[in-house]
């Protein structure tokens, strides 16, 4: 709103008025604004869920200090999700399709978070929504994000782009608007299934190479192709930080140094100069979505002031299903899907470790008569309890390999 206020102002030369024409300026105004929402305005939510008695129902897995965790305020993700959408919507152009589809992500899955949390809490259901109804929605919100960059004329991507010879005539801002305007005579914008391979010199992949067979309907087919890795990611990702949310700050800290990646990722792939001098993918008009991911970093960091160990206040499905959820799409709007492995290497060792323990649990029952197990308890993270290393040491732990992993997707931009 103030992004549209401001430049109606500028017609005028209203003072200022021209500095919300900047991206980085409107970034940081967002972070401060999230900030600021999250910490003043989560501290009277979680009291208001404390008053409620909205607490969190602890089953005892006999875990050193996990029964002193019951009863503490659950559903604290509405801190999250408020902190995210009132600061993109005051300070990016939510007319861009990029930050529509972030919004839409994050109401989506906050939604389906909420009715889980609401059943656990008010009909007393430890179970929640069922399974299938999560899944179901995590589907529904993977075809709208994979059909909307399939059929909306603004998702495009620009190849090859050269930045203007004379650069002493542009300022290297965020939008680099007038260099943009100079390169699109020069190119043009096409749709397209590449996406971006890591650790390869000519590192652009097609999803048509996958039904090449198919001839003069490949084209079309990869687009069927595409929908269905983005609804296997949103998935994957949104249940990957649901299952980190077992420790306090785990998720939370984890999801800010994702965040705080992508947010870099999408600066330069949204910025024609920068782009171009990095040999990288250029697709016009992501640069905003660096607005809504100001907003993901601060909201994440103000509720880790609560969440940090001991924790005041659990973020709930609420919080993690949208917070990997907005992690997927963002990722793969941007083209950087194939980075999720490496990027949320820690939601990836989380989930692994679910599977492989059911997966062998079962299959030492049926060939031995009893199930066997490959770690103490999964996931990952109650392995490390169950061995006797205190919460805060493992939450540590884990976020500085999270911070190793961030730097080695930020690397992959030039070593090839």
């Amino acid at each position: 709103m103030l992004y549209y206020l401001f430049a109606y102002l500028d017609q005028f030369d209203f003072p200022g008025a021209g500095m919300f024409q900047y991206i980085s300026f409107r970034s940081a105004m967002t972070v401060i604004t999230s900030l600021i929402i999250s910490m003043i305005f989560g501290k009277r939510i979680i009291n208001y869920l404390r008053k409620k008695q909205i607490g969190e129902e602890i089953r005892d897995l006999g875990l050193d200090g996990q029964m002193s965790k019951k009863g503490t305020p659950t559903m604290g993700g509405i801190i999250i999700l408020g902190s995210i959408i009132l600061p993109t919507i005051l300070f990016a152009d939510i007319l861009n399709i990029y930050v529509f589809l972030m919004l839409i992500t994050t109401a989506w899955l906050g939604f389906i978070g909420f009715l889980d949390d609401y059943i656990k809490t008010f009909k007393k259901n430890k179970e929640g929504l069922a399974g299938k109804f999560k899944i179901v929605g995590q589907v529904g919100l993977g075809l709208i994000v994979g059909l909307t960059l399939y059929l909306s004329d603004e998702v495009v991507v620009r190849e090859n782009v050269a930045a203007p010879q004379n650069m002493s005539n542009y300022e290297i801002n965020d939008e680099v608007k007038m260099a943009d305007q100079n390169v699109q005579q020069l190119t043009t914008n096409i749709k397209s299934t590449k996406t971006t391979i890591p650790f390869f010199k000519n590192n652009e992949f097609d999803y048509e190479y996958l039904v090449s067979f198919l001839g003069k309907h490949s084209q079309k087919a990869a687009w069927i192709v595409f929908v269905i890795v983005v609804i296997l990611i949103v998935t994957a990702v949104s249940n990957g930080a649901n299952l980190t949310d077992g420790l306090d700050g785990l998720a939370t800290g984890t999801s800010a140094i994702i965040g705080a990646t992508l947010g870099i990722l999408a600066y330069v792939g949204g910025n024609v100069i920068y782009s171009d001098y990095l040999n990288i993918m250029y697709i016009p008009q992501t640069g905003e979505l660096v607005v809504f991911m100001s907003a993901f970093i601060g909201a994440t960091i103000g509720f880790l002031w609560y969440n940090s160990y001991p924790a005041q206040v659990f973020m709930g499905d609420t919080g993690s299903l949208s917070l990997g959820g907005i992690i997927a799409v963002f990722a793969i709007i941007i083209r950087k899907e194939l980075l999720i492995p490496i990027l949320c290497g820690i939601f990836l060792m989380e989930n692994l470790s679910v599977v492989l323990q059911v997966g062998y649990f079962k299959y030492t029952k049926k060939k031995f008569g009893e199930g066997k197990r490959i770690f103490k308890m999964s996931p990952l993270h109650h392995h490390y309890q169950m061995k006797g290393y205190p919460e805060p040491k493992i939450v540590m732990r884990f976020m500085i390999i999270g911070i190793i992993l961030a730097v080695i997707s930020i690397v992959t931009l030039k070593i090839r």
